[in-house]
């Protein structure tokens, strides 16, 4: 097994060494101690921690794929290492961040002020599928509409974090930060105690706090349920995992209805009262009544009882709009709007296809840029302009002229690398950054947060349903 004393940063950001090829701070002890490993023993470690990752049911639901639905999150041994002044300013960033959105969405709601002062363009937000009409004038409970939320970060070659993109409606991926710290906790025990790496292990009683806090106020213990789409769902594995760690009632919508004005829970012994909903679905599938007609996942007349305010639910629908694509480039501009201040972190340069001048770039550019559409995620409906053919480009083009409202392109970020093992070597491959926010009394940004690697070679695409994978991420 090849250690890191041949190991190759490239010409990339490299996150545990230097361009001198010396550790960064906070690596050394966790770098030394690889090197100082038996032949052989690093990729038995590894292997030992994916038989571990599988005995505890860690996986997830990959659509249509005939190799079987339930696959292991692939997850690697060497952590990602954050310094504690990278964590101070993502940590600053990403609060000032989500409390901007959060007073964007009660005023696009509600008053429209920044729609009237043409900070952002109204069209733009009114025409947004996830803009919900059905939420004008309604503010929820205690004022807050993103209660958890995962925001994507990216390191460029300079060094500095950039965010790559906001998910506010029902971001996934929690449950493996939290699997993922168990696994390495017992691979390196005594690097881990050393390293003084920070807790992610207080999230769900976090959430716990956050979801009790939405409450009614005359409610003394409230019932709270995590509201799943079922077994078939790619996230399933998450919703119970959270509901248990919680100590609350996992339910489908088939298990709730609507009577007296209030949603109740069917159980063995008659009905019960919810009082607040976890939901990990999407707003179009929530209330029948209201939304998607079709939908079979979701609760009659939930949105009814909502709106009169005898029931919570985190996220709040109509938070979607808040993470469309290309209200993303204006996320600077709100925080400016609303707080008076810079963005801490910045945005990654963005080109809007709407406008003609950014079109008429992107159109030309193609070949550089990647170009993403206003509402899917998963690394679908996207298209990495360096990487495609031509007849893929020429295609897309034609999407763009015909939908210019739904695509927003950015330059091809050199996202920063950490060591991975491939095989019998160490080799470096590009990583995000997703880290959890939660709010309720206050905002809680999660130590560290989800690290997702590309394990392809020279691939950008860190998506676990595009092969993507996981690491630990360790604060120190």
């Amino acid at each position: 097994m090849e250690t890191f004393k041949t190991y190759d940063p490239g010409d990339f950001y490299d996150e545990l060494i230097d361009e001198s090829g010396k550790p960064r701070p906070g690596a050394k002890l966790l770098i030394d101690r690889i090197d100082s490993l038996p032949e052989g023993d690093l990729v038995l470690r590894q292997k030992e921690a994916e038989a571990l990752l599988l005995k505890m049911g860690i996986t997830f639901n990959v659509y249509g794929r005939d190799e079987g639905t339930e696959k292991i999150f692939p997850f690697d041994l060497i952590p990602r290492i954050v310094s504690g002044t990278d964590w101070q300013q993502i940590e600053s960033g990403l609060k000032q961040r989500i409390h901007a959105l959060n007073l964007f969405l009660q005023d696009i709601y509600n008053d429209k002020k920044i729609l009237k002062d043409k900070v952002v363009p109204e069209d733009l937000v009114l025409s947004s599928r996830t803009y919900r009409k059905e939420c004008e004038g309604f503010t929820p409970p205690r004022g807050i509409w993103c209660h958890v939320t995962g925001t994507d970060l990216i390191r460029d070659r300079d060094g500095r974090f950039y965010v790559l993109e906001d998910n506010l409606r029902c971001p996934s991926g929690v449950s493996y930060v939290l699997e993922n710290r168990q696994v390495l906790k017992r691979t390196f025990p005594q690097v881990f105690q050393a390293s003084k790496v920070r807790p992610v292990d207080e999230y769900p009683g976090k959430l716990l706090e956050v979801l009790s806090y939405l409450a009614p106020d005359h409610v003394q213990s409230p019932t709270i349920g995590v509201l799943t789409p079922g077994i078939y769902n790619s996230a399933y594995f998450e919703h119970s995992f959270l509901s248990q760690q919680m100590g609350v009632e996992l339910v489908e919508g088939r298990d709730l209805v609507v009577a007296d004005g209030f949603v109740h829970m069917l159980t063995t012994k008659g009905l019960k009262r919810v009082d607040v909903l976890y939901r990990r679905i999407d707003d179009d599938f929530i209330d029948p009544t209201v939304f998607r007609p079709d939908s079979m996942l979701g609760v009659k007349g939930l949105i009814g009882v909502y709106k009169a305010g005898r029931i919570a639910m985190a996220n709040a629908p109509g938070t979607g709009i808040a993470d469309d694509k290309v209200i993303y480039a204006y996320v600077p501009a709100i925080i400016k709007y609303y707080t008076g201040e810079e963005a801490i972190l910045p945005n990654v340069p963005t080109y809007i296809c709407r406008n003609d001048k950014d079109r008429a770039y992107v159109l030309s550019h193609l070949d550089e840029l990647v170009v993403k559409a206003a509402n899917e995620s998963g690394g679908y409906g996207m298209l990495i302009g360096p990487h495609a053919s031509e007849a893929e480009r020429a295609a897309f083009a034609e999407k763009i002229k015909a939908e210019p409202r739904n695509y927003m392109a950015q330059p091809t970020i050199a996202l920063s690398r950490v060591p991975t093992i491939i095989g019998d070597r160490i080799e470096g491959r590009h990583v995000d950054l997703r880290p959890y926010i939660l709010f309720g009394k206050d905002i809680y940004v999660q130590p560290g947060g989800l690290t997702r690697v590309a394990l392809k070679k020279g691939s950008l695409v860190v998506n676990s349903s595009q092969g993507g994978g996981s690491k630990d991420t360790w604060v120190v």
